[in-house]
């Protein structure tokens, strides 16, 4: 089931394509708090965004560059400003189509299923993970936070991608070293040692100090 996310500022015209959308066996979230939209994003972490462009205290053309530091997922427009400058606006910030107000849903059903065909049917589609205001995306490797991306390790994007899959919950050392080398033979300790230190330096770095703890005698968690 893929999901589907609206960012939409009229409930009625939210509410409509939830409802249709649903039909179409899409699993659906409307925003909620438009200062929030970062967040409820990550934790949604949805296949494909509906993005209005009149939205309350930024714009989607704002929105719409913020999410693209954090997914290549795909993001149509709907707006009932639809001359040619905000069309053209709206690709060069990154949309991947763009639909006019008032529009039949029956036709919007159906470019969302054209898309997502383009996009996802011969690709993974991993989730967004998030903690205190960083993101990551698995599928690229990308790790931002507060609009700066950190540079990570192959090693380091494993390490934060698995603590973060469990976050709130210790992950033994023997987890890590396995998802690091897909065996629990012939490891060095001192190795994914080397690595959690390495990774948490950066993200000291960047300004998150503390982001993983160590438990002792246990494994390490992101709390």
């Amino acid at each position: 089931m893929y999901k589907l996310m609206i960012v939409e500022d009229d409930p009625g015209i939210a509410e409509a394509i939830a409802k249709q959308a649903e039909l179409w066996d899409f699993e659906t979230q409307t925003v909620r708090n438009f200062r929030r939209i970062k967040e409820e994003f990550a934790e949604f972490s949805p296949h494909i965004l509906l993005l209005d462009i009149s939205l309350p205290f930024y714009d989607g053309y704002y929105w719409c560059s913020e999410l693209r530091k954090l997914s290549n997922l795909p993001i149509i427009f709907i707006s009932s400003a639809s001359d040619n400058m905000n069309i053209i606006m709206a690709m060069n910030m990154g949309a991947d189509d763009f639909i006019a107000k008032p529009f039949d849903m029956s036709v919007l059903m159906a470019k969302l299923q054209a898309v997502l065909r383009r996009t996802y049917d011969y690709s993974d589609t991993p989730q967004l993970l998030s903690h205190r205001g960083a993101f990551l995306n698995p599928s690229d490797g990308t790790l931002t936070y507060n609009g700066e991306g950190i540079t990570l390790t192959k090693n380091e994007i494993k390490i934060l991608s698995c603590l973060l899959e469990s976050k709130g919950r210790t992950v033994s050392r023997e987890k890590l070293m396995e998802r690091l080398w897909k065996t629990d033979e012939f490891i060095d300790e001192n190795t994914l040692t080397v690595n959690v230190n390495r990774l948490r330096r950066k993200l000291d770095a960047a300004g998150l100090e503390g982001f993983i703890s160590t438990k002792i005698g246990q494994g390490y968690i992101i709390e």
